[in-house]
């Protein structure tokens, strides 16, 4: 039996773009509480900061004047793979971010929840 390959190859997980409503301060926490590193960006017409999340994938932020975004748990997110979810839950709790507690995922994958200034849902996941 042959299949026909698909025309749209996906290789790898390029990047994630939240629009944020005070750049500076969602910047500040991506830097700090997150810990991610922020990369050089084109020269856009608009407010932007570059992050990496390692492994060429990106995370992109961009400033709007509307008010804040907010998904829904189980809806949009994105998700970080960490060493020690124990010492991550330290550290947010160094920083004074709320975060729903550790769970157990169905595939023994432990995971919390915590959401940037604009109440976008980040998953902190330990396989």
């Amino acid at each position: 039996m042959s299949f026909m390959l698909n025309k749209l190859t996906i290789s790898a997980f390029n990047h994630v773009a939240l629009q944020v409503s005070d750049i500076e301060r969602s910047t500040d926490f991506y830097a700090n509480v997150l810990d991610l590193q922020e990369i050089p960006i084109p020269a856009f017409d608009y407010p932007v900061r570059w992050f990496s999340l390692g492994g060429n994938r990106e995370l992109h932020l961009i400033g709007r004047a509307e008010e804040g975004a907010s998904t829904g748990l189980r809806g949009n997110h994105f998700a970080l793979e960490v060493t020690d979810i124990l010492q991550a839950e330290k550290h947010l709790q160094t920083m004074g971010v709320e975060y729903m507690p550790i769970k157990l995922r169905p595939d023994g994958a432990r995971q919390l929840f915590l959401t940037d200034p604009d109440g976008h849902y980040i998953e902190l996941c330990e396989f």
